[in-house]
């Protein structure tokens, strides 16, 4: 009897839980599209499915969303299949038609360039990109998507800042919402706000059939992955502290800051008025990692996407 309890009971808290993550990664989306605008009334959204987890929660999010979003919009599904050794082709079309969502499979054998053109040992991720990048905008044409929505989450886009920050000199993130490299798309990011964990956690609740990327999955030396590793390991230390990071990419202070585009330090004169935000910097501020943020920063009057939990 007790072990029937037992399992009842950790039955009961599993649900509890997974419906908690539900309405987390649901509210945290819809925000992030509300905040920045991402999708609009009559829009068709092409979902890049590349088989891992982010992108299938991206596609699991938006389709329920779009049951009562406030706006119309369509969902495409399209993967690339770029004919790596032992990709399962069978397994997403199957899984995308279970679903019943549109979806469109493109085939074009960029394994055999990336691997011919890039030295052994060398990382490939760049000049995959590349490819990929090109043929998605080229499908999206087709297809008639007015939207391009990838799967990255906000522990990708600390990476990128943290990336541009200690090798390429630059503060410069991944953004939630930007225009394509040909000028022709606008691809949207809606799992800006969403953590890593929280993906892997869905990805584990809803059975996802994950395909492992066996091009560039085995590069571990490679710096994304070592940033990641140290964003993992600061997390443990102070929990809280990636969600004030990610907070701080939406809360820039250019008059402290030394980029002279942004701020006219050269002109800048003494007024004889007291500023409230002048000379400070950390002083008023004891633990800055001492709770995690609640809710990512949010400007402006934004469409609501998401229920109150």
């Amino acid at each position: 009897m007790s072990a029937m309890v037992d399992t009842v009971m950790g039955a009961n808290k599993a649900a509890f839980e997974a419906n908690k993550l539900s309405k987390r990664l649901h509210r945290l989306v819809g925000q992030a599209i509300g905040d920045f605008k991402m999708i609009e009334p009559g829009d068709k959204v092409m979902v890049c499915v590349s088989g891992g987890k982010d992108s299938y929660a991206l596609l699991d999010v938006l389709l329920n969303l779009q049951k009562r979003a406030p706006v119309a919009f369509e969902l495409v599904a399209v993967n690339l299949d770029q004919k790596q050794p032992g990709f399962p082709a069978d397994v997403l079309p199957a899984y995308l038609g279970r679903l019943g969502v549109p979806f469109h499979i493109e085939t074009r054998d960029t394994y055999s360039i990336v691997k011919r053109l890039v030295p052994e040992g060398k990382t490939m991720c760049s000049l995959c990109s590349r490819l990929r990048r090109g043929i998605l905008y080229r499908v999206a044409t087709e297809l008639g998507a007015t939207k391009i929505a990838l799967g990255h989450h906000r522990d990708d886009m600390l990476q990128t800042f943290l990336l541009n920050l200690f090798f390429g000199a630059k503060l410069k993130g991944m953004p939630p919402k930007l225009v394509s490299d040909d000028g022709k798309h606008v691809v949207i990011r809606p799992l800006a706000y969403a953590a890593e964990a929280d993906l892997q956690a869905w990805a584990t609740h809803r059975a996802f059939p994950i395909i492992p990327c066996t091009l560039c999955g085995s590069q571990e030396h490679l710096q994304r992955k070592q940033i990641g590793a140290m964003l993992r390991d600061w997390e443990r230390q102070t929990p809280g502290r990636l969600d004030n990071m990610a907070r701080a990419l939406g809360n820039v202070v250019p008059s402290h800051l030394q980029d002279r585009n942004l701020y006219p330090f050269q002109s800048l004169q003494a007024t004889g008025s007291a500023d409230a935000s002048g000379d400070k910097a950390f002083d008023d501020v004891d633990e800055p990692c001492a709770a995690p943020a609640a809710e990512p920063v949010s400007r402006g009057t934004t469409i609501r996407w998401h229920a109150q939990d």
